[in-house]
């Protein structure tokens, strides 16, 4: 063979092997699926991905109240026991238990017959001595005449008028005497010394009692004290809102929190904090005209200290917590969700919050189904209590004709 035909033939070897290395290599990036058909298999599943169906509120601005909570202990205004100030027999209660009694109200009589005799007793003495005074009188004044004076002597005079001097005091302490008696009389008649309610009486009718004997308890139910305690960083604040005007406290159930009362003003700032716990005493008052606190009775107090005007108030489920801190999904105008970082303020009442830093007011927040998300997510906004729609008859067959044979997408087994 010559020369010529064997560089012919090593040409054509050459050009055959490089053909087929070139087939395989473009053969197995087809396979493999290169970066070109890994960006466009990404594009795809973008592309086809559903959008995720979320609850979406606007970030609302309203007059935000701030409040100092605490748990409190109903306390009576006025405890008062009421005892006998005279001994006898106890004769009648003339009140149920738990009735509530006006101010001088007898509430029981004690046996005054032992009384009403010393009164008579002085009475009767002050009659005797008035008549013995009218005597000493009318003999004075006989002998005092001009026409009796020169017959008597100047000696018997004086006698007289101190006569006269002498009885006069002693009608004096005899009218003492019958108000002493009349006292105790009165004192007979045990009365309420303020309105309240009856507790359960001590003593039934028919024994004997004495001076200081307890019959009852009367507590003054109207108006009523909160007495709580707050943490010492939060006396700033009370005291300011102290001096701006009446600070308007409510009271609320200990276990589900519900409002009992919301008429409270606070009372007094105790002048002192504790330093064993930390904390300073506070008292509210409250009318309690329909008895709706008791004393002893634990609640929790709210005490409202300012009012934030115009602050941005989100549902609490909204934020969320990450390593950078709190942040919200805010739907963008393309129905895609962004990440926002905020601080959370005060709560608002018990399912929102105020929101200090992050946000402006009018934005359309995530409120549920924020887990399912990441930045990017195309999303369908519903509003609360609203759910998804359910899916039509075509986009059902068109699903069915996405899922290839076996469940798998691209219609082809592989």
């Amino acid at each position: 063979m010559s020369r010529f035909w064997k560089i012919v033939l090593l040409v054509i070897a050459v050009l055959v092997v490089g053909l087929i290395g070139l087939r395989v290599l473009g053969g197995g990036k087809d396979k493999a699926g290169g970066p070109g058909a890994a960006a466009e298999a990404g594009k795809d599943g973008e592309r086809d991905a559903a959008p995720v169906p979320v609850t979406v509120v606007d970030a609302a601005r309203q007059d935000v109240p701030v409040y100092a909570s605490a748990l409190g202990t109903v306390s009576a205004m006025n405890t008062v026991t009421v005892s006998p100030q005279v001994g006898g027999q106890l004769i009648s209660l003339n009140f149920k238990e738990g009735q509530e009694v006006k101010q001088g109200d007898v509430l029981a009589q004690i046996d005054p017959r032992t009384a009403q005799a010393s009164y008579d007793e002085a009475a009767a003495a002050k009659r005797q001595n008035q008549a013995l005074l009218a005597t000493a009188r009318s003999n004075y004044a006989r002998s005092n005449s001009p026409e009796y004076r020169q017959y008597v002597a100047k000696t018997d005079l004086d006698t007289q008028r101190n006569q006269v001097a002498q009885y006069e005091s002693t009608v004096a302490a005899n009218e003492a005497s019958m108000r002493a008696a009349q006292v105790q009389l009165q004192y007979t008649k045990v009365t309420a010394p303020i309105s309240g309610i009856a507790g359960i009486r001590a003593v039934d009718a028919g024994n004997v009692v004495s001076a200081g004997t307890a019959l009852v308890t009367l507590t003054q139910v109207h108006p009523i004290h909160i007495v709580f305690n707050l943490p010492e960083r939060q006396l700033p604040d009370v005291r300011q809102a102290q001096q701006a005007g009446p600070v308007t406290i409510a009271a609320l159930d200990r276990n589900d929190a519900h409002v009992l009362t919301d008429g409270g003003k606070l009372d007094v700032v105790d002048n002192q904090i504790s330093s064993d716990s930390g904390t300073f005493r506070a008292r509210a008052l409250f009318d309690n005209t329909d008895n709706t606190l008791w004393p002893g009775q634990f609640v929790n107090v709210r005490m409202q200290l300012r009012t934030i005007a115009g602050g941005v108030v989100i549902p609490t489920q909204a934020v969320m917590r990450g390593p950078d801190g709190e942040y919200v999904y805010i739907v963008q105008a393309d129905n895609t969700v962004a990440m926002q970082t905020v601080k959370s303020g005060v709560e608002v009442g018990d399912s929102h919050v105020q929101i200090t830093e992050g946000l402006k007011g009018g934005e359309r927040v995530v409120s549920e189904g924020q887990f399912r998300l990441k930045p990017g997510s195309k999303v369908t906004a519903l509003k609360p209590g609203e759910t998804p729609a359910a899916p039509t008859e075509a986009e059902l067959k068109a699903a069915a004709q996405q899922q290839g044979p076996g469940g798998r997408r691209g219609g082809g087994p592989r």
